[in-house]
């Protein structure tokens, strides 16, 4: 799936009011943190997740990692913070621009 950069402003406007509910750590992305977030996205569709200071991968490196894995839009990376998305299939929250 691929967002237009008004699509992306749009998300980006609607991430600003949560906070990540998921952190990344030392042990970097495991099996169950990626099984969380896939879930996590199924029911809320945008998330943010934060990336520890005592992680030593790249959160540009992960974020790609975790959209791929979790068949996710990474929305923007800033700083030590993700945001992706993943409309829900049946019941979709967030209407995208056109």
């Amino acid at each position: 799936m691929k967002l237009t950069s008004k699509q992306r402003a749009y998300l980006m406007s609607l991430s600003n009011s949560i906070d990540p509910i998921f952190n990344v750590g030392k042990a970097s992305l495991t099996p169950e943190l990626l099984e969380a977030v896939d879930q996590a996205l199924e029911k809320r569709e945008l998330i943010k997740v934060g990336v520890l200071k005592n992680c030593l991968d790249d959160p540009h490196e992960i974020a790609e990692v975790m959209g791929e894995r979790t068949r996710s839009v990474v929305v923007k990376v800033i700083g030590k913070k993700i945001i992706l998305y993943r409309p829900n299939k049946k019941k979709p929250k967030i209407e995208l621009p056109k």
